[in-house]
């Protein structure tokens, strides 16, 4: 058998999708990620974006990532270990570890690395990691990566996670990770569960707040904050990528724990560090944020306000108290057709199909920006509820 005939045959979805002329990825964009784009030549309203604040477009973020691609160049050309650490750098990780309250902090190339970087240097061989059964991809394959054993829990389901901890010998190491803002349903963990578990079971809990960072709690301080649980929370693991309007990703722990990733983590040592114009717009973002924590009520309006339009108009929402307002749709074609009706109508919004959804449960997600105005949050919901309305999933 030829290695390469899977790829001659597709990929069975996408290949139907295409067939049927509703195939929705890799649409190219023509501006800038903002509350409004210019996609593949036609204004549409963007409610698929993961830029939280709105900080992609703002001048100071923008001229932040200029000095610093004149000062230091293009990129590092090696790892944080070798010839690839800036002061900038390290001027990123002090800042962002005051900002979260804790020691230290260590910056990794992409969010996707973090999970893999934090995860495969802590949990060894006879060590244990849990899992919410709906974390995000880059954990599962963190899990992988290590050399512990994996366990899941049925989602936000406390009296699963007890049973799964229940069953670890008492010899064994544990890290409890879960997803703070849960990236396709954008509920929240239950964290305040979580942590009292882990005190119970003697384990160490990690939250993936790539999607909590600049939403919730104190300032934008994430799951944690919100909970007023910082000091039961390990580890905080997260990204540049979304409210930080950068590319890169970062875990912010006890002194001695960095350190040991640092030493440790072959996906931090073995990858080049993050340019200098992504460290420099990561740093001016948390600097925005930091200045201005009204983005973050300006936020939670909007997406109230969005929610408020959708329920008004009787159209079914998976309820949550974030920016992610996912609307269900059901089987996956329809799904993907009520997509892309959007799309060619003025609204950008994401798929959510199986295998991110169970069967005959899949979504529409909307995500909202601190910079949505509610008048461009009345064009979408009109949009969204003709063509729901046209497909018979309202009234």
């Amino acid at each position: 058998m030829d290695l390469f005939d899977k790829c001659k045959e597709g990929h069975a979805l996408a290949n139907q999708a295409r067939e049927l002329n509703v195939y929705p990825y890799f649409h190219a964009l023509e501006s800038r990620q903002d509350v409004e784009v210019v996609m593949e030549g036609k204004r549409r309203i963007m409610l698929g974006s993961n830029n939280y604040l709105g900080l992609t477009t703002d001048p100071d973020v923008i001229q932040a990532g200029v000095d610093a691609l004149k000062q230091y160049g293009s990129g590092c050309s090696g790892s944080r270990f070798l010839n690839g650490t800036l002061r900038l750098h390290q001027q990123l990780e002090r800042e962002l570890a005051q900002f979260l309250e804790k020691e230290d902090a260590v910056t990794f190339s992409t969010g996707f690395q973090s999970n893999l970087g934090i995860i495969s240097a802590l949990v060894g061989r006879n060590d244990y990691v849990v899992c919410d059964r709906e974390n995000h991809a880059s954990i599962y394959d963190a899990c992988r990566l290590s050399y512990g054993k994996m366990l899941r829990y049925r989602h936000s389901d406390m009296e699963d996670l007890e049973r799964q901890l229940k069953n670890i010998p008492d010899s064994a190491g544990i890290l409890i990770v879960t997803d703070g803002v849960f990236s396709m349903g954008g509920d929240v963990a239950n964290l305040p569960e979580i942590t009292r578990l882990a005190r119970q079971y003697g384990a160490r809990v990690m939250v993936d707040d790539a999607h909590g960072l600049g939403v919730l709690g104190k300032g934008g301080r994430g799951t944690a904050s919100h909970f007023g649980l910082e000091k039961e929370v390990d580890i905080y693991m997260g990204t540049f990528s979304k409210s930080l309007a950068s590319l890169g990703g970062y875990m912010a722990a006890s002194a001695n724990v960095c350190d040991y990733v640092r030493h440790v983590s072959r996906p931090f040592i073995f990858s080049a560090s993050i340019t200098p114009s992504s460290c420099a717009t990561a740093l001016e973002a948390l600097h925005k944020l930091i200045a201005h924590p009204e983005l973050v009520d300006k936020l939670r309006h909007i997406s109230a306000y969005f929610r408020r339009k959708l329920l008004d108009y009787g159209i079914k929402i998976r309820m949550s108290d974030t920016p992610i307002i996912p609307i269900y749709t059901y089987e996956t074609i329809e799904t993907l057709s009520i997509v892309k009706q959007l799309y060619d109508a003025g609204v950008y919004v994401n798929s959510s199909v199986p295998p991110a959804t169970p069967p005959h449960e899949c979504l529409i997600r909307t995500s909202l920006m601190a910079t949505h105005t509610e008048s461009l949050i009345d064009e979408a919901a009109a949009i969204i509820h003709n063509v729901l309305k046209d497909n018979g999933l309202c009234e």
